[in-house]
């Protein structure tokens, strides 16, 4: 059947009228038949600026592509598609005010909202607890909010080309998560608390403010993808030392520790018993340290594959845990413990430039 414009209704469920240069669509030249027939209606490339209310006519639409429009609203229309699975509506004028209120009614299982203005996920979103794919890159999104953890079904979230500055531990709730992507950030940090993503099988962190990763990185058995391009413990490539001699406190603390030095309340104030209970063991097998408020932040590069280097962060007692005294041999902790020899099929690729 044919529309104008070229537009036509297939015989297979589809409604086709992209490219079609509209500032507005109405069915009324479409069959009330031919409306429930079709299952698939594309309107990208147009010029609509809001959701023509005539789509609440195709009760049995799966997909509704509204990309490269001008809509800044998508009205209440489209919570009366119940049957609806994925919704394109990328490169528009949208915003976190711009959803309906029984947004979340709907059983999405695809949302791209990418390449629009949302500076806040909005909460509609999260609850969706069939969706199993969220991309909102290219937004102006300042933060994920922990709701995020309510989209129990995600396996694909795309955040890339925002302006996020950390992740919450919230993430690590999705057990489905099989992609994460966050890179062109503002991100300085990744919570431990990842390594419950027991699915991801990619993480793009490129082009962040990262400066390390957490160790606990590599208990993420299946992943096979790592992106660390672009941030800044890759472009510099060194071990990173900030070290600040230790006080005269710390230095009588580390004796005691160290030395296994007997102390009872009877023999301190309350606040050197306190301080003694923070002392923490150098991580370095071959150092029996320990350290309280002044430490050697290092850098290491774990080997995956023979290939890669991934950097870790390691929290030292003092330099020369990175150096041979510590050792039995000349290589430092740093290239010796375990973590180097990680079997080949756990890592595929690490793309750090």
């Amino acid at each position: 059947m044919e529309l104008g414009n070229g537009a036509a209704v297939s015989t297979d469920g589809v409604l086709d009228v992209s490219h079609a240069n509209l500032n507005a669509f109405s069915a009324d030249s479409v069959s009330d038949q031919k409306k429930r027939d079709t299952k698939q209606l594309y309107l990208n490339n147009n010029r609509l600026c809001e959701l023509p209310s005539s789509v609440r006519h195709f009760s049995n639409l799966q997909l509704l592509d509204i990309s490269n429009n001008g809509l800044s609203v998508i009205g209440e229309d489209i919570t009366s598609l119940v049957k609806l699975r994925t919704l394109v509506a990328k490169n528009n004028r949208l915003n976190e005010y711009s959803l309906p209120k029984n947004f979340g009614s709907l059983q999405l299982e695809v949302l791209n909202l990418s390449g629009n203005r949302f500076e806040e996920i909005p909460l509609q979103c999260t609850k969706l607890r069939r969706l199993q794919s969220l991309s909102l890159g290219g937004n102006r999104l300042k933060s994920i909010p922990v709701e995020i953890e309510n989209l129990s079904s995600l396996e694909v979230l795309y955040l890339g080309g925002n302006f996020i500055s950390s992740i919450p531990t919230e993430v690590a709730n999705l057990p489905r998560l099989s992609y994460l992507a966050l890179s062109d950030n503002s991100i300085q940090s990744v919570p431990p608390q990842l390594t419950r993503l027991h699915s991801l099988r990619s993480l793009s962190l490129h082009n962040n403010q990262l400066r390390y990763m957490p160790r606990e990185i590599l208990s993420l058995v299946r992943l096979q993808e790592l992106s660390l391009r672009g941030n800044p413990l890759v472009v510099r490539f060194v071990k990173e030392l900030m070290y600040d001699p230790p006080s005269l406190l710390e230095l009588a603390g580390r004796a005691v520790k160290s030395g296994n030095v007997p102390y009872s309340q009877q023999d301190l104030p309350n606040h050197l018993l306190k301080y003694l209970d923070l002392a923490s063991k150098c991580p370095n097998p071959k150092c029996a340290g320990v350290y309280f408020d002044s430490c050697v932040r290092h850098i290491k590069f774990v080997d995956f594959c023979g290939k890669y280097r991934l950097p870790l962060m390691h929290y030292l007692c003092s330099p020369e845990c990175t150096a041979s005294p510590c050792s039995s041999n000349p290589q430092s902790d740093a290239e010796s413990d375990d973590d180097s020899s990680v079997p080949a099929d756990r890592l595929q690729r690490v793309l750090l430039g």
